[in-house]
């Protein structure tokens, strides 16, 4: 009985110490899914026997939050695949998670031309990018040519 104690003691401390992360921003939810990810890590860590073979299928299997449709209903925003939440744009978002771009299409199985800014955003940046000038130049030399 102590074993099991000093495992749910350890992987109590794991969950304090990733909550108390500045940068950590986490649901109760998340709370409770970390502990028990912990203890079943720390569980497994304990008994010998347990193959690698196990934990490799569940990373590989990726359910996303919400369909590649409803991801892109609103041309307001993209609904992550990872977590639901809305985004401008996805590249700090999927930084975050470790995965670029092309990864993130390959994880949900999504089109090479899936975007990762929302429809409105990127206009709103083209808009102001002519507005200032942009290109402008590079069109004026090649005319002059």
């Amino acid at each position: 009985m102590t074993e099991m104690i000093n495992t749910i003691e350890l992987a109590t401390e794991l969950t304090v110490a990733w909550l108390g992360n500045s940068n950590t921003r986490a649901a109760t939810d998340d709370v409770l899914a970390f502990l028990q990810a912990m203890h079943e890590t720390l569980v497994k860590l304990e008994t010998p026997d347990a193959g690698p073979a196990e934990t490799e299928v569940e990373t590989d299997q990726h359910a996303p939050a919400v369909s590649a449709r409803k991801s892109l209903a609103s041309p307001d925003y993209i609904l992550s695949m990872i977590d639901g939440k809305p985004y401008r744009t996805l590249r700090r978002h999927l930084s975050s998670h470790g995965l670029t771009p092309d990864e993130y299409r390959q994880r949900y199985n999504l089109k090479a031309d899936y975007p990762m800014v929302a429809p409105s955003y990127s206009e709103t940046r083209r808009t102001m990018a002519n507005k200032i000038g942009l290109g402008r130049r590079a069109r004026a030399k090649a005319t002059e040519e």
